[in-house]
């Protein structure tokens, strides 16, 4: 009999969180630490932020930060995740908006709220 060893790699992990990339840095990170974002639909190009991470439709990741955002605009990166949606305006205003996640504060500021029926 002829038996076959299989080596397993080592699989880095943030705990229990998944991880996405950010369309902006081309990073993973946990999802917690990162915006989710869905094409508006009805044949609107505009794109949204998700803030439950609930909203049909596919969704793109985006770190919180302005650099982040820019990196996306200039590669273009929300047409190609969100399938030609280009509208902007809404994720500026997020990022912009005073609400900047950045280095060590992003750990202890998740952008998550609680799922329902986990409030206390």
């Amino acid at each position: 009999m002829n038996v076959r060893t299989i080596a397993v790699a080592e699989v880095r992990t943030s705990g229990s969180q998944p991880e996405r990339t950010c369309i902006g840095c081309r990073k993973k990170g946990p999802r917690s630490e990162l915006l989710r974002l869905v094409a508006e639909g009805s044949g609107s190009t505009a794109v949204l932020v998700d803030e439950r991470r609930r909203m049909a439709g596919r969704g793109a990741w985006l770190h919180p930060s302005e650099p982040c955002l820019a990196l996306a605009v200039k590669r273009r990166a929300f047409g190609r995740a969100l399938r030609g949606a280009t509208g902007t305006e809404a994720v500026e205003r997020r990022i912009t908006s005073g609400a900047i996640v950045t280095g060590a504060t992003a750990a202890a500021t998740p952008t998550v709220q609680p799922e329902s029926g986990s409030e206390i």
